[in-house]
């Protein structure tokens, strides 16, 4: 059954579906890990793929699915609403890029992103007279560290999610260094919000394309295309955890 965003029927998504943010970039995702990959939906050109997964190793040959989340949490509050609730869908990992906030972190390193802040009120309508704590879920982050292996390049812990690009609030930059926060990016929060509300299982796994503090070391937009393949092995062993 098709909904208002998603033109699908049941059984077209696999129970795993790895979302970008950029249509672009999902079609590509697609046509990179995906063998048969078939185009399931593009209301709006938020397009969607699935296939079986391509690559090497005990996934091969697995059902996988590929979409776009569109920019921002309402987006991608939508869309993981509606593949949850409509499509069996079990397990959505975010695969973005997030800005670097940690001194710890550096561009090109990946983030697995274990809870989210955020400065959206979206999650405080959740639950009344509660502060939703918005976190991911730890078998498929396992999955995702395992799979990193003892790279030096990865990073576990948690992410802000922000409303606002070109807005920055006096003195949250270094409030969010002092407590740990290694990145930030604009969808995960509503994720794991939603996958909470479905008994659901979600993940975000994103490449540091530029730094808050590090200024100079920004990624081009070409390479913020092709830099991606690291996250994706992570996002592909905790979709498939």
């Amino acid at each position: 059954m098709a909904t208002p965003h998603i033109a699908a029927q049941l059984g077209d998504f696999a129970t795993a579906v790895l979302m970008p943010g950029d249509p672009k970039r999902a079609e590509r995702m697609a046509q990179s890990i995906l063998a048969d990959a078939k185009l399931v939906t593009s209301v709006r050109g938020i397009s969607g793929f699935t296939g079986t997964y391509a690559g090497e190793g005990e996934y091969r040959g697995r059902p996988l699915s590929v979409m776009a989340s569109g920019m921002g949490m309402p987006s991608i509050g939508i869309y993981a609403t509606e593949l949850f609730r409509f499509f069996g869908v079990e397990r959505i990992i975010r695969v973005g890029t997030a800005g670097g906030i940690s001194p710890m972190v550096s561009v090109g390193d990946v983030i697995i992103g274990v809870g989210a802040h955020t400065t959206s009120s979206m999650n405080e309508l959740r639950i009344p007279g509660t502060h939703f704590s918005a976190v991911a879920d730890l078998k498929m982050a396992a999955a995702a560290l395992a799979a990193a292996g003892d790279s030096p390049n990865v990073y576990t812990g948690t992410v802000i999610s922000s409303d606002h690009f070109y807005f920055p609030i006096p003195g949250q930059l270094d409030a969010m260094v002092e407590h740990g926060v290694l990145g930030v990016e604009m969808e995960a929060a509503s994720l794991y919000a939603v996958a909470a509300e479905h008994g659901k299982g979600a993940l975000t796994v994103l490449t540091v394309s530029d730094h808050l503090r590090k200024k100079g070391t920004d990624m081009s937009s070409e390479e913020r295309e092709t830099i991606f393949q690291g996250a994706l092995k992570l996002a592909v062993a905790a979709a498939f955890a």
